[in-house]
């Protein structure tokens, strides 16, 4: 058990706390986007933070969209959001909420407010709020308005509701402390004035509860236990247990701050990918060059590599920034035996077989993953011509160059030794057919006589090879200057995040459909692109590289 002790995080500790001395009998958590972009990387940690402690405690789960601003919220939105939820593992069950389905309860609860004493309606514009505010040295001065009787605040903020003032005009506020050390305490906006029409409740409603103020009473109507949240609302708590106090919830809701996920390098901000989706740079919010979850599953990471990601970070109280790069250590660690390894030509030369016969094509046993003989097996054509990647052969290579050259003998993966006797190539030195010989007794690709050769390299057949789109990703920003110009706030984009090559490959590869992901032999990890890819015309998206310099630290 005191293993079990140690090992717990900030949260379990609060938790076993509060279920000790009887504060909660249960555990109920949340996550609670607003439907206004898609959720990125960080969001993921959020979810998965929020439903593993649900079922760690045997407790509930909700979903629920903080849809209090109709200015920037869609009904796509929602719906990718529920995509990714449900494609991470998450569960919420029957419990799918909106906040929108509370306006009602708000409503009453700033009135009963008003009532208490402590909301009143404010004639103020939004630039005088911020000047009357103070600073973070001085405290601030008490509106004018502050002081109206009970039976005027009611009647005004009924007649906010009724459309009787335009956007801006008015605003309901709570009364709580102008020399308060924390700003958000000095008599926050509960109410506003908005003339939109909502995603979800049409034109009902002119006036809109402001974030701070419906959060609380979203999680104290569903039950919440513990509001488990971002470390940029520690500030914000104070007033969050003013709101529940004051409207005397019989079980408040505790409200927990953890440090964000922040990877480095790449674009989370979701006005800059708006901008690149808008201009084109990007083909939507599930380019696979970015990180929203809909990118990354498109780009062929699965929930278990999402998953081990997030335990790797951990959860604690100070921000940190981690490296790319552990997230494709994950995706690697999760495909490598999993996935069948097959054989694609990404930059293909032709290799001709000058002594195999004429016309005659034999099938060969290839295992689909030699690490996980589970996967089975399969036969691959074999001939006289092949294609090989450029890579693989060179006239005037470098010591310790492994491949093909002249006089050279490598092995041909799954099938024969073969050794250089030539080669043609353009005026300008570019080859196009490299010429071998092969011996029929290293069938499988071993020796009779036991000799080793250095290379082995891949290879596709010529004749049946399929012909696929490959697309090969680097950062979208360049990671040399870092994501955002210092002088203007714009992206420093990285003109070569996109390439598309035409490869060469196996006759099975063909066959793929949308999210089937392989390894291609020394290439990396593929993903079939689930929007370009159609019948017999596969698209493949690289996921990530086979090497990377990459090291879990040590623990």
């Amino acid at each position: 058990m005191e293993n079990e002790t140690i090992s717990k995080n900030f949260i379990e500790n609060i938790i076993d706390k509060d279920l000790a001395e009887g504060v909660y009998d249960t555990v109920h958590t949340r996550f609670p986007p607003e439907p206004n972009g898609y959720l990125h990387i960080g969001h993921a940690k959020s979810i998965l933070l929020n439903y593993g402690l649900a079922q760690e405690y045997n407790g509930k789960f909700n979903m629920r969209f903080d849809d209090t601003n109709p200015t920037k919220e869609k009904t796509e939105f929602v719906e990718s959001i529920k995509e990714d939820i449900h494609w991470l593992g998450a569960d919420w069950e029957d419990r799918l909420f909106f906040a929108s389905d509370y306006f009602d309860q708000m409503y009453e609860a700033a009135v009963k407010l008003i009532k208490k004493g402590k909301a009143f309606v404010c004639d103020l514009t939004a630039d005088e709020i911020r000047q009357y505010r103070g600073t973070l040295t001085e405290p601030g001065k008490e509106s004018p308005y502050r002081n109206r009787s009970v039976e005027e605040n009611l009647q005004l903020f009924e007649e906010m509701k009724e459309g009787k003032y335009a956007d801006g005009e008015k605003v309901l506020r709570a009364k709580i402390d102008m020399a308060s050390p924390n700003m958000n305490m000095r008599d926050p906006v509960i109410y506003r004035v908005a003339h939109m029409t909502h995603h979800n409740t049409g034109d009902k409603w002119c006036i809109y509860p402001m974030y701070d103020f419906a959060h609380p009473i979203e999680d104290a109507i569903e039950g919440i236990t513990h509001s488990i949240c971002t470390l940029e609302f520690e500030d914000h708590r104070p007033l969050y247990d003013w709101v529940v106090k004051e409207l005397e919830y019989p079980h408040p809701p505790k409200q927990i701050e953890f440090a964000k996920l922040y990877l480095t390098n790449v674009v989370t901000g979701k006005r800059y990918i708006k901008k690149l989706v808008e201009e084109g740079i990007v083909d939507g919010w599930d380019d696979p060059r970015l990180v929203s979850i809909a990118a990354l599953r498109r780009r062929g990471f699965t929930p278990e590599s999402i998953k081990m990601f997030v335990d790797l970070c951990g959860v604690s109280k100070a921000n940190s920034s981690v490296d790319y790069a552990m997230l494709e250590y994950c995706i690697r660690e999760d495909l490598k035996l999993k996935r069948p390894r097959m054989m694609a030509v990404l930059d293909p030369i032709k290799l001709v077989i000058d002594n195999y016969p004429e016309g005659e094509i034999e099938y060969l046993d290839a295992p689909n993953n030699m690490e996980n003989e589970s996967l089975g097996s399969r036969k691959i054509p074999f001939g006289k011509e092949l294609y090989i990647e450029r890579d693989d052969f060179m006239i005037d290579p470098p010591k310790k160059y492994k491949r093909l050259f002249l006089d050279t003998e490598v092995r041909l993966m799954n099938a024969y030794f073969v050794t250089c006797t030539g080669f043609e190539a353009d005026d300008d030195g570019t080859v196009r057919v490299v010429h071998c010989t092969y011996n029929p007794a290293t069938k499988g690709g071993n020796a009779p006589d036991g000799r080793k050769v250095k290379g082995t390299i891949h290879w596709v057949e010529a004749s049946q090879a399929g012909q696929a789109t490959v697309r090969l990703y680097e950062n979208i920003v360049d990671e040399e200057k870092g994501v955002y110009n210092k002088e203007d706030g714009s992206l420093n984009l990285n003109p070569n995040s996109l390439t598309t090559v035409t490869a060469y490959v196996e006759p099975e590869l063909m066959k793929a459909k949308g999210y089937d992901s392989f390894q291609f032999v020394r290439n990396g990890f593929f993903c079939a692109d689930i929007h370009d890819s159609k019948e017999g015309q596969p698209v493949f998206n690289r996921i990530v590289s086979l090497k990377s310099s990459f090291k879990l630290p040590k623990a």
